[in-house]
């Protein structure tokens, strides 16, 4: 998943990236809402944490431009006035979830989790497709009842393939969303990771379906077309 954090405030910008990467996300940063605004505009983005008061175009301004663009990419808006009004505008101008500055990450990560879960429509922190697990919030990976230990990176390329099961993805998809902006990335290093995933998810399970398929001019599709993950 590929996250857009935008703040001034470069120290915070700073820690929310390193943190977030901690947790197996791609993040790219800016500090003012014009440049947040043309990076949003010009990169394809699973979340943004938008702070409120900035320079060149605030908050509210850059989100309300975002909204009347069609881009309805989650938003996570960060105030650090806790008053009814502040929330009020940051949801009207099309937030979908706010926190009060100061926050605790934990939460953070939890409120992260759950708008990055809508758009999948899985109700738990799990997704589920035949005998493969993967827990969103432990960020471990079973299969027919065997831990898989996967590397940050094969976490978060499987935890994507499996929000889009029976979907062709393309390389340069999964370059967008698993892997952040100053990355040096070529359509390469993702057959690369998908040989890592395909080694520790199909070759050991003889007795199951191979799950990660080429698609031969369209990239890559995890099961079966049609199929859904619980």
């Amino acid at each position: 998943m590929r996250i857009l954090v935008v703040d001034d405030e470069v120290k915070i910008a700073g820690a929310l990236k390193r943190g977030l990467e901690t947790h197996g996300y791609a993040v790219d940063t800016a500090h003012d809402g014009e440049d947040g605004l043309a990076k949003a505009e010009a990169e394809s983005y699973d979340l943004i944490i938008l702070d409120r008061m900035m320079p060149k175009m605030d908050g509210v301004t850059m989100l309300k431009n975002l909204r009347e663009r069609g881009r309805t990419v989650p938003v996570l808006f960060l105030t650090a006035k806790d008053t009814v009004l502040e929330r009020a505008a940051g949801l009207n101008a099309g937030a979908d979830d706010y926190l009060v500055k100061p926050f605790s990450f934990v939460e953070l990560i939890a409120r992260v989790r759950a708008l990055l879960r809508r758009p999948t429509e899985t109700k738990g922190t799990t997704l589920h497709y035949q005998d493969v697990e993967l827990d969103t919030i432990k960020a471990t990976v079973r299969r027919a009842d065997q831990d898989i230990k996967l590397t940050q990176k094969e976490f978060a390329l499987l935890e994507y393939l499996m929000q889009h099961v029976g979907q062709p993805v393309s390389k340069q998809t999964l370059i967008d969303h698993v892997w952040d902006f100053d990355a040096d990335v070529l359509p390469n290093t993702v057959e690369v990771y998908v040989g890592y995933l395909r080694n520790k998810i199909d070759k050991p399970f003889k007795k199951s379906k191979s799950l990660i398929k080429t698609k031969r001019g369209f990239g890559y599709v995890f099961g079966e077309a049609g199929a859904h993950v619980s």
